[in-house]
């Protein structure tokens, strides 16, 4: 067994299991490790690291399960438009002259607003996925990532076949990787055609991967696949022989209860991106229903393109309170609730929830510490309330991902942050100029 090498203690520390909270416990991490929660360990390990914050709470670190990372680079570029347009007008042809090099850079950037923001993990999708996960080895996250295929070219790997040899390369490349699992990623039913999507699932299921894709995110998708193939989008992936516990559907606005049973039945799991779907006004996911019927929900953000950061404090917010107000009952997608989809619901639907999405004796040391001695966070009667109602990501200082401090008072550890800036405000200028030649 690894020695103790960090003591991390704080004020108060979240139990996300049972929806609650105790005060002046510390954690104890032996290399990846959780290996103790209990007050008074400073004392017990005087040699090892003591990372203490009066005033700070202890909570898992937040678990983005559907995201963009290399979006960054689009953040502000089209806004105010419904999703297809947005797609095929702006973000399509811009995106068909990217390079590896752009992906790189702007995966950095948005790496940089999770860790400051409280993610420790992420669940990515996008071109050139080797180069989003270079950027992730080299920050220290944690994160399930692939390349995303669809029937026409990528600016990455080109012709569709190049796409299946390319995922299966990044899949032994990270084999064994700690940090790193490669996923395979269909766009969604309305640019894949049913036999590239049961190509990816045949995959999928050779390999043992996650089966990642954008699902029912809009009434024109909905009326899309119903033209196509005379069913619903989570229909059609049913009559094809795809739905089942690997696949992680992203949105899932517009399913109906035939849907959700379908997706309860399947035991296919939900990544809710309430911000996004707010923005592009593709509606609200009925993620409530969806829990009652035993779906796993995670929270995703989806890219900074739409949503328009990655801060999943400021998601938590609006999951907890537009589904509130949609049922017009305050009771529902409560605190305790919405953290549990932020953390542990989305280990959950990664499956990883034997390792990862709690502060528990055996687990990976996946951490976060706020500080709570701030006005819009005093006083305080029940910590988890106001992590998910008041806290802001701008709140948390020290995040420890599989042991490791990767952001100490707000510093980064492995990152350059203000070189990423920097170098990620020139490339705005290429986006820019790519963008005006694409609108021509």
């Amino acid at each position: 067994m690894d020695t103790v090498h960090l003591i991390v203690s704080g004020r108060y520390l979240v139990d996300v299991v049972e929806g609650s909270f105790s005060e002046n416990i510390s954690v104890a991490i032996a290399g990846d490790t959780i290996v103790e929660i209990a007050s008074g360990l400073d004392k017990k390990y005087p040699e090892a690291e003591h990372l203490n914050t009066p005033h700070g709470l202890i909570m898992p670190g937040l678990i983005n399960t559907h995201t963009h990372a290399a979006m960054s680079c689009f953040r502000g570029l089209a806004d105010d438009l419904p999703l297809m347009e947005w797609l095929q007008e702006h973000i399509f042809p811009v995106e068909a002259k990217l390079t590896k090099d752009m992906v790189y850079q702007s995966t950095l950037l948005s790496i940089c607003e999770m860790i400051k923001s409280g993610t420790t993990t992420f669940n990515d999708m996008y071109l050139f996925a080797g180069d989003v996960a270079r950027a992730t080895a080299e920050s220290g996250m944690r994160a399930w990532l692939g390349e995303v295929l669809y029937d026409f070219p990528s600016p990455n790997y080109g012709e569709l076949a190049n796409g299946f040899v390319y995922t299966n390369e990044l899949i032994a490349a990270y084999a064994d990787d700690p940090l790193i699992s490669i996923t395979v990623n269909p766009h969604a039913v309305y640019t894949c055609s049913p036999g590239l999507l049961c190509q990816l699932g045949d995959q999928s299921a050779q390999h043992n991967t996650l089966y990642h894709i954008h699902l029912a995110e809009t009434r024109d998708e909905v009326n899309t696949c119903k033209e196509r193939y005379g069913t619903t989008p989570v229909q059609h992936l049913y009559n094809l022989g795809l739905l089942n516990n690997r696949v992680v559907a992203a949105h899932c606005v517009m399913v109906d209860d035939d849907d959700q049973d379908l997706l309860a039945e399947n035991e296919v799991n939900v990544a809710h991106c309430a911000e996004s779907n707010m923005k592009l006004a593709s509606g609200t996911a009925p993620v409530v229903n969806m829990s009652k019927k035993g779906i796993v929900i995670g929270i995703g953000t989806d890219g900074s393109a739409s949503n328009n950061d990655v801060d999943m404090f400021a998601e938590m917010n609006s999951v907890a309170k537009i589904h509130k107000v949609a049922h017009m009952d305050p009771t529902v997608m409560d605190a305790a609730s919405t953290l549990y989809a932020a953390t542990l619901g989305g280990a959950k639907l990664l499956g990883a929830d034997k390792y990862i999405g709690s502060i528990e004796v055996g687990k990976k040391a996946d951490l976060l510490v706020l500080d709570m001695d701030q006005p819009h966070l005093t006083p305080v009667y029940n910590p988890l309330s106001h992590v998910v109602y008041a806290a802001r990501g701008s709140d948390v200082v020290h995040s420890i991902i599989n042991g490791r401090v990767v952001m100490n008072n707000r510093d980064l550890t492995f990152l350059d942050e203000r070189q990423i800036i920097a170098d990620m405000t020139r490339l705005g200028c290429t986006v820019r100029d790519l963008s005006r030649l694409a609108a021509r």
